[in-house]
C-alpha cells in the first residue's frame, strides 16, 4: 500500500460490511500517484474494482492514474431534488392520479426509450453542452442551471472520444429513467434537524419534494465497458502492476488516460442533460394534476465521476483528479463552487434511501476537506445482491406491502421491484448518522416517499 485505507462507518456498519470492500480498498491504496488515503464511505459495498462508496485522489505529476472502474459504469449517476410548494394534504387526494401521470410521462425500465430522437449533430451538441444544451432546447430554465453541479456543463468533454456504438445506444434514451436503482420519488419532509440550514435550502417539515435518481444510461455504460478493455492493456504498457484486473487504469497524462477523461466528461454531460429533461417531464405531469405546484430546483449532484479539484495536502494546495464512485461531492460552507444563495450553508448533499424508507438532505462541512477530499456517502448502500433479493421477495408482495403503508409504486418490472426491495438495502438512517458523526456531512432533513416510479 502506498497510502492508508480508511473506512468511515459505525462499528455495526463495519461489522456487516462486505469483506470484499476491505480487499478492494487496500488494492486502490496501491495504485500509482494516489494521495493521502483511499477512503470508503459508510454506505460502501462491493463494486467493480473500486468499492462503491469509494473515494481516491491522484496527482498527475506524481504518476497518478485515472481508472474507469474507479468512476463506475453509470457515469455521473446522480440525484436532484425539486421543491413543489405543496404539502402532503395537497398530494393525497390525487395521489393515484399523480402516480399514474408520472408513470405515463416518464419512460422507465430496462432499455426504455422516449420520444426524443437525437441525430449525430444533436448527439455531439448534447455531449458537449450537458444540461445547458437541454435548457437551450426548452427543457428547463436558466435558474435550474444555477442549482446544478458544474452549472450543468462539464467542460473539456470530447464527443469524438465516444464510440459510435455508445452514441447509438443513447440515441433514443434521452429523458428516460432506466432500470436498477434508478427512481423518481414524490416525498414528504418528515423531520428537520437544523432549521436554519433547512431554511436556506427552502425546506420545512410537511413540504413535498421530488427526487430524481438517474444517470448517463446506455452511453455511460458503454464508455465504461470499452475503456476498461483499453485500460487493461494500457496498464501493462506503462508497467502498472494491477492487484486486480478490475482496477484497470492508465496514467492521467497518457493518451488513453486523456482519451478516457474526454469521453467520461461527455458521459457526465449526458447524465446532466438527462436529469434536466426528466425534470421538465415531471413538471409537465404535475402541471396536469396539480397546476398550482411551483417546482424550482433545490440542487443536482453527481456520483460516479473523476473531477479535477484543488485540495490542500499538508498545507499545500494541489490539483488532483478525485474519483468518487458511489460517493457525493460535499463542499463545505463558503466554497466558491456552491451557488451563492446556498454558499454560507454548504453544498446540499442528497442521500437516497430505498422506495420504502426515507432519504436525507445533508450539507457539506469544512471538515470533510481534510477527511475525504470533501466527499460523503451517496445512498443507503446495498446489503445483499440483486439475485439474492429476487430470491427473497416478489415484486407484487413488495408493491402491496408498501401500498399498505401509503406508498404507491409504479414500475414496468416486478423483478426490478423485488431486486430493489427496501430490505435489500442497509439502514439509511444508520448510514447517514455515521456520515454525520464522522463529520463528512451534516444532517439537515429527512424525507419519506409517497409515490415512487421505479425503473
Amino acid at each position: 500500500m502506498r497510502v492508508p485505507a480508511i473506512i468511515y462507518a459505525s462499528e455495526a456498519l463495519v461489522r456487516d460490511m462486505d469483506h470484499k470492500v476491505y480487499e478492494q480498498l487496500v488494492n486502490v491504496a496501491t495504485l500509482p500517484g494516489i494521495v493521502q488515503a483511499a477512503y470508503a464511505m459508510p454506505d460502501a459495498h462491493w463494486g467493480y474494482g473500486f468499492p462503491i462508496g469509494g473515494v481516491a485522489a491522484f496527482d498527475p505529476d506524481a504518476g497518478g492514474v485515472v481508472s474507469a472502474g474507479g468512476v463506475g459504469f453509470d457515469i455521473s449517476c446522480g440525484v436532484r431534488c425539486l421543491h413543489t410548494g405543496l404539502l402532503r394534504a395537497d398530494i393525497m387526494p390525487v395521489q393515484k392520479e399523480l402516480a399514474d401521470m408520472l408513470y405515463h410521462r416518464i419512460p422507465a425500465g430496462m432499455g426504455s426509450t422516449g420520444a426524443i430522437r437525437l441525430n449525430a449533430e444533436e448527439m455531439d451538441a448534447m455531449l458537449v453542452g450537458g444540461a445547458q444544451w437541454a435548457v437551450a432546447q426548452g427543457w428547463g430554465t436558466a435558474a435550474d442551471l444555477e442549482r446544478t453541479e458544474e452549472r450543468g456543463l462539464m467542460r473539456h468533454a470530447r464527443p469524438a472520444n465516444v464510440s459510435l456504438h455508445a452514441k447509438k445506444r443513447q440515441r433514443d434514451e434521452m429523458g428516460t429513467l432506466g432500470s436498477g436503482n434508478h427512481y423518481l420519488e414524490v416525498q414528504e419532509v418528515t423531520a428537520v434537524y437544523d432549521a436554519a440550514v433547512a431554511g436556506v435550502f427552502g425546506l420545512k417539515q410537511g413540504d413535498v419534494v421530488v427526487m430524481i435518481h438517474c444517470g448517463s444510461r446506455g452511453l455511460g455504460h458503454q464508455i465504461g465497458t470499452e475503456f476498461l478493455k483499453h485500460m487493461t492493456i494500457a496498464a501493462g504498457d506503462y508497467g502498472i502492476r494491477l492487484p486486480d484486473r478490475e482496477l484497470a487504469c492508465a496514467p492521467i497524462n497518457s493518451e488513453v488516460g486523456q482519451r478516457y477523461l474526454g469521453a467520461m466528461r461527455a458521459g457526465i454531460n449526458c447524465a446532466l442533460a438527462n436529469r434536466q429533461i426528466l425534470t421538465h417531464l415531471v413538471r409537465e405531469a404535475f402541471a396536469e394534476v396539480l397546476p398550482r405546484a411551483g417546482m424550482p430546483l433545490l440542487y443536482d449532484v453527481s456520483h460516479n465521476t473523476c473531477k479535477v479539484e484543488t485540495h490542500r495536502i499538508g498545507g499545500v494546495s494541489r490539483e488532483l483528479f478525485v474519483h468518487r464512485k458511489g460517493a457525493t461531492r460535499a463542499f463545505g460552507p463558503g466554497h466558491p463552487d456552491i451557488p451563492e444563495p446556498l454558499r454560507a450553508a454548504g453544498q446540499p448533499v442528497l442521500i437516497g434511501g430505498s422506495m420504502g424508507t426515507g432519504s436525507y438532505v445533508l450539507t457539506g462541512t469544512a471538515a470533510s476537506e481534510e477527511l475525504s477530499f470533501s466527499s460523503a456517502c451517496h445512498g443507503a448502500g446495498r446489503a445483499m445482491s440483486r439475485h439474492q433479493a429476487y430470491r427473497t421477495w416478489k415484486g407484487r408482495q413488495v408493491i402491496d406491502e408498501l401500498a399498505g403503508r401509503g406508498i404507491l409504486i409504479r414500475s414496468p418490472s416486478g423483478r426490478g421491484v423485488a431486486e430493489e426491495a427496501p430490505g435489500a438495502y442497509k439502514d439509511v438512517s444508520a448510514v447517514v448518522d455515521a456520515a454525520d458523526a464522522a463529520g463528512l456531512a451534516r444532517k439537515i432533513a429527512r424525507v419519506e416517499p409517497l409515490i415512487c416510479i421505479k425503473g
